[in-house]
């Protein structure tokens, strides 16, 4: 649960967020590929309302997660899974009490604007016209377990295994698919809303799909503690929220 200052409290009431007075300080924000566009709509509206200067490193969750724990100078940790925070809120490096299950997204299956292969039903993964099928790496990254899960609940992984194509991270995935590298991708919602190169072709339903939750928290050991608070606490507004509704994300409560 997320514990907010008393002026939090006062300046975030009703949508709004006030900053002005505060020390400025580079926060180092480790967040999932996935939060690319809304994250950094999320910080130039930070920052332009006087917040502290938000420094992106974006990746795959589980690559984040390893180097946080090898003791890189993250301050915030916004994972696609709440696997990799769990990891490391046992592993001590996570100030728990300001972690906050905060988005939800879901997945789909992509195929190229232009020329993509007919898809209507996830069985038409099993078609000709599908040969690669892009995911991102299914035993670590968030967007590939992800997949695999989706795929096993509806009885075709073992079916399409030789199809796929594993990439480093869920935005490698959707690249795959752009450049006709791929002929299908399973990716998030939100990465395909980003793209003019793909279209959907189907969207997986929440019954058929895992739960995806997104949480955010402090990095213990973070060189900027109370600015990594900061932000954390500006996440959870009603005007970040929005920002990350437009972009796709639902709210995880």
């Amino acid at each position: 649960m997320l514990i907010f200052s008393r002026l939090s409290l006062t300046c975030f009431a009703a949508g709004s967020f006030c900053l002005n007075g505060l020390r400025a300080e580079p926060v180092a924000v480790f967040a999932a590929a996935s939060l690319a566009e809304a994250l950094s709509n999320a910080a130039i509206e930070y920052e332009a309302a006087g917040g502290d200067k938000i420094v992106l490193n974006l990746g795959a969750s589980s690559t984040l997660a390893r180097q946080i724990k090898a003791g890189a100078p993250a301050d915030v940790f916004f994972s696609a899974d709440v696997a990799k925070m769990d990891d490391l809120v046992l592993a001590g490096c996570i100030v728990a009490e300001t972690r906050l299950d905060l988005l939800s997204n879901s997945l789909v299956i992509v195929v190229n604007a232009r020329d993509g292969a007919a898809v209507s039903t996830p069985l038409d993964l099993l078609g000709t016209k599908v040969r690669r099928l892009a995911l991102a790496e299914t035993s670590t990254v968030p967007a590939g377990i992800y997949a695999r899960e989706f795929l096993n609940r509806a009885g075709l992984w073992e079916r399409v295994a030789s199809k796929v194509v594993e990439t480093d991270n869920v935005r490698a995935a959707l690249a795959a698919v752009e450049a006709g590298d791929a002929d299908a991708g399973i990716v998030y919602k939100t990465d395909a809303l980003a793209s003019k190169a793909v279209r959907i072709a189907l969207e997986v339903p929440a019954a058929e799909g895992p739960r995806i939750v997104y949480p955010v928290a402090v990095v213990k050991a973070g060189p900027a503690p109370k600015a990594a608070r900061r932000f954390v606490e500006y996440l959870a507004t009603p005007r970040a929220r929005a920002l990350f509704k437009r972009c796709g994300f639902l709210n995880a409560d």
